[in-house]
């Protein structure tokens, strides 16, 4: 896939119809991992203001391929979202979070192979002048994955995982197989 053929999967990433409690825009990508890359950002919004977490998405492609990915293309992946303080301590915290990331590369029918990544959780208490402010809790999925990209069009399928992913990080349910979103666009 040359720079045209990017540029084509670039336009799928741009015209994608993201569930409508997804706020994406394109960022500026890196330039050197990769010879092509696009970059996205993502909140994840309800009741017009209350957001319930955030992510990223990099796709990266080197048309020679490279060796660490396996393959020409690599989806980098964030997602970070709030979740209850009593959460944080559940042991089974990390392997419920990579569960989600795995469920939803499965769920969209996201081929792919190499896949790597951290599940973290933290906890926030807040003492002195900040004693006032309330306990708080996240968790956090950095992960990485080589999409099988043959087409331009394959990518929307990892584009639906990454949605996926952050709706399930936040608690929002995936939308059942066949349910097409009220979609928003990426602002440019």
């Amino acid at each position: 896939m040359g720079r045209g053929r990017f540029d084509d999967l670039v336009s799928v990433v741009e015209n994608f119809g993201w569930r409508k409690e997804l706020s994406v825009e394109r960022i500026p990508a890196p330039q050197r991992i990769a010879p092509h890359s696009v970059a996205i950002e993502a909140d994840v919004i309800i009741n017009k203001n209350q957001e319930l977490g955030t992510g990223r998405l990099i796709i990266l492609h080197d048309p020679a391929g490279n060796s660490s990915w396996s393959g020409t293309h690599r989806c980098v992946s964030f997602a970070r979202a709030d979740v209850e303080v009593e959460m944080v301590t559940d042991p089974l915290l990390a392997e419920v979070g990579w569960t989600w990331l795995i469920g939803s590369l499965e769920h969209a029918g996201a081929d792919h192979h190499d896949v790597s990544g951290t599940v973290t959780a933290v906890s926030s208490r807040c003492f002195g002048d900040l004693s006032g402010e309330p306990d708080r809790a996240e968790v956090e999925i950095r992960a990485s994955w080589t999409p099988e990209v043959t087409e331009p069009e394959d990518i929307a399928s990892h584009l639906r995982a990454w949605q996926n992913l952050l709706c399930t990080t936040t608690g929002l349910p995936q939308l059942p197989e066949g349910v097409v979103p009220l979609t928003s666009r990426i602002a440019r």
